[in-house]
């Protein structure tokens, strides 16, 4: 009796698994696709996995007929599709989760996670490029019939990731851009650099588009796309991603990536991101556009560790270089290098750079600076520093650190403690 029991509990056990508390149905998972069938190919098959505050755990798939039928699927509500990128390994994304969570905690809505992992999971990129397209008329022919049910297309809020961001436009192409919005998380780069506004995510694709451009040196799209365009840290290089190839993997897709765990950040409130209208990029990273009064009257945060960096020389004869900054904090040590271009340094010059580091050290101790001015030949010449102010931009309650009549030689660090700046100064 007693094993007839255990196997009772056993069974029942098993039928539990992967359900909800309160719901009472199976799961239905993201697709999961081992790597040979990525290398012989796949067949498009478009899943989508619905997910309300009822059932956060567990995704059910929907038929994409007869919407009003199904229980969970509230048409009265916002629905937002989270449609993921190229997947050449064939592995689920390990943010879905993650983001909805996150955008479930925003308001009472309906998050669709499109599930065309048998589209874009393959070797061949350009098969995953051709694939957007009937993927995307999959998705349209879904969204007509939710507002044949009543739904306003205002209400729909597509979020694609690197293809599914082009993913994301086509449907809204299809849509005559009548769709609420769409979120453009480092729209894909290749294929589609240079296509004209209909082979592309682009501005007429819905009622407001938006997107964030973290790696348009690589894997990501160039330029303007949206009624708004994010460029974080510039649109390209992310703080803390590999530097060399050595890096391996990482090294590839860390700055593509970095988009959609920024939105991540965004969504969960706990970060401080604020964008900055400007004109360009160079324009900010030399300080003209940091009042951030047209979003917020608070002081501007930044991604990382940021200062305002004021510096008036007095040498002799005019001298040509870049800038090399440390920041010392114990043993701990980060480097700014600006070499985006070569600063001129004069008599009674006042330089303004903005200087980024990846780590926020506190308390820093030590300051060391360097110009390189590329001279390799000849004597070394003397550059004399009236004063150095760095101004820390996120932390506006931290005071401003200086230091008063440096001299210096081209190409030679000089480091020194930081004093207490005088305000007559």
């Amino acid at each position: 009796m007693l094993l007839w029991r255990l196997l009772g509990l056993m069974v029942f056990l098993t039928l539990c698994k992967g359900q909800d508390s309160g719901v009472g149905a199976l799961c239905d998972d993201f697709t999961d696709l081992d790597f040979h069938e990525c290398f012989l190919g796949t067949t498009l098959n478009v899943k989508l996995l619905l997910y309300t505050k009822y059932n956060l755990r567990c995704g059910r798939e929907l038929n994409h007929h007869q919407l009003s039928s199904q229980p969970l699927f509230n048409l009265s509500l916002p629905t937002a599709f989270v449609i993921h990128g190229y997947r050449p390994t064939g592995a689920p994304p390990v943010w879905v989760d993650h983001i909805v969570h996150l955008l479930s905690e925003q308001e009472d809505m309906n998050v669709l996670v499109v599930d065309w992992n048998r589209g874009a999971a393959n070797l061949n990129y350009f098969t995953a490029v051709a694939n957007t397209r009937q993927a995307a008329n999959n998705l349209t022919g879904f969204i007509l019939n939710m507002q044949a049910e009543g739904a306003p297309l205002s209400s729909v809020h597509l979020i694609g990731l690197s293809l599914g961001a082009h993913l994301a436009g086509f449907v809204g192409a299809n849509l005559k851009g009548k769709i609420g919005r769409i979120t453009g998380l480092d729209p894909a780069g290749p294929m589609f650099t240079g296509a004209t506004p209909e082979e592309r995510l682009d501005a007429s694709d819905a009622m407001f588009v938006d997107v964030l451009h973290t790696d348009m040196n690589s894997f990501g799209l160039r330029g303007q796309h949206g009624h708004i365009d994010y460029y974080a840290n510039g649109g390209s290089d992310q703080p803390g991603c590999p530097k060399t190839i050595f890096s391996g993997k990482s090294y590839f897709i860390c700055d593509h990536q970095r988009s959609v765990f920024l939105y991540l950040c965004a969504l969960n409130r706990t970060c401080s991101l604020t964008a900055y209208p400007c004109s360009s990029y160079s324009d900010f990273l030399d300080g003209q556009c940091l009042q951030c009064e047209v979003f917020t009257p608070a002081p501007c945060p930044m991604l990382e560790a940021s200062y305002m960096v004021d510096m008036v020389t007095w040498n002799q004869y005019p001298r040509w270089g870049v800038l090399i900054l440390r920041l010392h904090s114990g043993r701990n040590v980060t480097e700014a290098r600006i070499d985006r271009k070569l600063f001129r340094f004069e008599q009674y010059t006042s330089t303004h750079l903005l200087v980024q580091f990846d780590e926020d050290l506190q308390p820093i101790q030590k300051i060391s600076l360097s110009i390189a001015t590329g001279n390799v030949i000849g004597p070394r010449y003397k550059i004399r520093l009236i004063r150095i102010r760095l101004a820390p931009l996120e932390q506006p309650d931290r005071p401003l650190m200086c230091r008063y009549d440096i001299i210096m030689e081209e190409n030679i660090e000089v480091a020194f403690r930081p004093l207490p700046c005088d305000p007559r100064l």
